[in-house]
């Protein structure tokens, strides 16, 4: 369901921004600041990025606003070279159409070693592949109260599915299925969060385990 179903007081909803869209010679998006300021909280190499979902937060002048992938945006994370070498800092300065991610459209799963220690990597306790959080805040299982779940044990998913939203300050933002480290369809063996849980960036969500289309027989992936 939309996520405009989710009726918010605007007195409560902090500032949002939305990363301006740049190609880039190579097919890859840059995703570039709407400002000057701080930037932090972007999401990890080898998560899957889709319009309108929460890459960062952007402090300017003390007042910290949410920062959302634009419309035409989607891809996996790429690695910063620069970062790639070291810890990153918790926060970077960034200047007005500085980059502030660079998106993969076309990248499949395992085609970036550098992604591969991303939180998508890590197997679940049962071995099976796991969908992680991509940022800290308030996971939402189902898109309002009484509204089926977006997905359920035995759902089909496929990449750009929505299977949750998390809530960072009363800002809502889609979870997207995918991931290079995550199968391209894939059955859901478990859902690790009750809706309304607290989480932290990459606490696992999902775990799935492959399917093949012989195998997918009357399960059908909730529309989100």
């Amino acid at each position: 369901m939309p996520v405009k179903n989710f009726v918010l007081d605007a007195r409560l909803t902090p500032p949002v921004l939305r990363a301006r869209l740049a190609a880039g010679p190579d097919g890859r998006q840059r995703l570039l600041a709407p400002g000057v300021g701080m930037f932090r909280g972007a999401p990890d190499p080898g998560m899957l990025v889709g319009p309108d979902q929460a890459i960062g937060a952007l402090e300017i002048l003390g007042v910290v606003h949410h920062v959302l992938a634009p419309v035409g945006a989607g891809g996996l994370v790429v690695a910063d070279e620069a970062l790639a070498r070291g810890p990153g800092p918790a926060r970077r300065a960034v200047g007005f159409d500085d980059i502030l991610l660079t998106l993969d459209p076309s990248a499949t799963r395992g085609e970036s070693a550098a992604n591969q220690s991303g939180p998508a990597a890590r197997p679940g306790v049962s071995g099976a592949a796991v969908l992680r959080a991509p940022t800290s805040g308030r996971f939402y299982a189902r898109s309002g109260p009484g509204k089926p779940a977006f997905v359920s044990v035995g759902a089909v998913l496929e990449p750009g599915q929505t299977v949750g939203l998390i809530e960072v300050m009363k800002t809502f933002s889609r979870v997207l299925y995918g991931g290079d480290a995550l199968p391209s369809r894939a059955r859901v063996v478990r859902v690790c969060q009750a809706d309304e849980s607290d989480v932290a960036q990459g606490d696992p969500l999902l775990e799935v385990e492959p399917v093949d289309a012989a195998d997918d027989q009357n399960t059908k992936p909730h529309p989100a």
